[in-house]
């Protein structure tokens, strides 16, 4: 089993801090049911596990009474509810397992949030600790195998990406992608969202995946899949809930011409991308090595920020409307590091002048694969 980086603050917070329920998100298949099991085993206590795909689970909490709750949480020391977004009105449900029986912890996970993030973070307010799993980060597949096997093989984490199955299954990487990224990537979409055409919605991630790297817009859009901008963004934000994408505003403080209304989107792994488009050629053959790159950096960014700094930093990047621009930026506590991504550079990379004249207060710094794994260690 691939160490996950989270597991001992998450196993610190469970076993040391009262009266708080922990909350585990993320994309489906990253490895959270495994995390949990492994941590609630060395749980010094009785543990009753709980999940909502299970119709009579899903029955049973649903409006679920403080009786009827009681009996459920007495002689438990740990209750784990698994899927927890299946269950409706689940964060009501959470909200009185806290403030009723805290002597019982409990652990939620959940592959979406559109129920478990949506409708808890007001009941909830106080009584919970959110964690997020994602497909493996950099950092944790270097401890797995060593750090020179990781970087000898970023080109196959290019094409492949990097979720659990894929990682400890080589040689069948496209057809566990293959599954992926069709039932499970759209089962949340489908079972809890509004959406009513499922065509639609790989239209539009196809759509996306091409534009990888590319300012998206989402009239362009609208006019090349025959819908209207409402649905698109309608979807879009649909796909951000599910963990299947995340989006890149730009950055713009101080100049007149700098870019303030378009965005940039990203899929949250790179294997996911290449199978909604068909494509898993060796980089030597593509086109779009420099997008596969640049998703795959920025992706493995976020987890980074997510784990190393357990907040969310301001991710932007910037252009001007005479196209000088930066791939990425974070905004941390008033410094802004700024990221130029490149598979390779034909010359030292430096930041444009009007960048460097409006935010006097930054870092600058090129990305290739040379230092991938300093950029990216935990």
């Amino acid at each position: 089993m691939i160490d996950r980086f989270i597991t001992s603050e998450f196993t610190r917070q469970l076993t040391q801090t009262q009266g708080k329920l922990l909350i585990l998100m993320g994309p489906r298949q990253t490895g959270k049911t495994t995390l949990v099991r492994s941590v609630a085993a060395q749980f010094a206590g009785k543990t009753q596990y709980l999940t909502g795909d299970d119709p009579v689970i899903r029955n049973r909490l649903t409006h679920i009474g403080l009786d009827a709750l009681a009996t459920l949480m007495k002689g438990n020391d740990l209750l784990v509810l698994d899927e927890a977004q299946r269950i409706p009105d689940i964060g009501i449900t959470l909200k009185l397992m806290a403030d009723h029986f805290p002597e019982t912890k409990v652990i939620a996970t959940g592959s979406s949030s559109f129920e478990l993030a949506n409708q808890i973070n007001e009941p909830l307010t106080g009584r919970k600790t959110v964690f997020y799993l994602f497909p493996v980060c950099w950092q944790e597949l270097s401890s797995h195998v060593g750090a020179f096997n990781a970087e000898n093989d970023l080109e196959q984490r290019l094409r492949f990406g990097m979720y659990p199955e894929v990682l400890t299954n080589p040689g069948n990487e496209q057809e566990i992608l293959a599954g992926l990224a069709s039932d499970n990537l759209y089962r949340d979409l489908l079972s809890f969202a509004p959406i009513r055409k499922p065509e639609l919605l790989v239209q539009i991630l196809q759509a996306l995946a091409l534009q990888v790297g590319s300012e998206v817009s989402y009239n362009e859009l609208a006019g090349l899949i025959k819908v209207d901008k409402q649905t698109i963004a309608h979807y879009i934000a649909a796909l951000e809930q599910a963990y299947v994408i995340f989006r890149l505003g730009p950055l713009s403080r101080n100049l007149r011409n700098e870019i303030s209304t378009t965005r940039k989107i990203y899929f949250y792994d790179n294997g996911i991308r290449n199978a909604l488009i068909g494509n898993f050629a060796p980089l030597a053959l593509r086109q779009d090595k420099g997008a596969l790159w640049e998703n795959f950096v920025i992706s493995e960014r976020m987890k980074y920020n997510r784990y190393k700094r357990r907040h969310f930093v301001n991710a932007y990047f910037w252009r001007t409307k005479q196209g000088q621009e930066i791939d990425y930026l974070e905004d941390f506590e008033g410094l802004l590091d700024a990221f130029e991504i490149k598979w390779q550079f034909s010359r030292k990379p430096s930041p444009p002048a009007k960048f460097a004249s409006a935010y006097p207060n930054h870092t600058f710094q090129g990305i290739t694969p040379e230092v991938i794994s300093t950029f990216l260690a935990l």
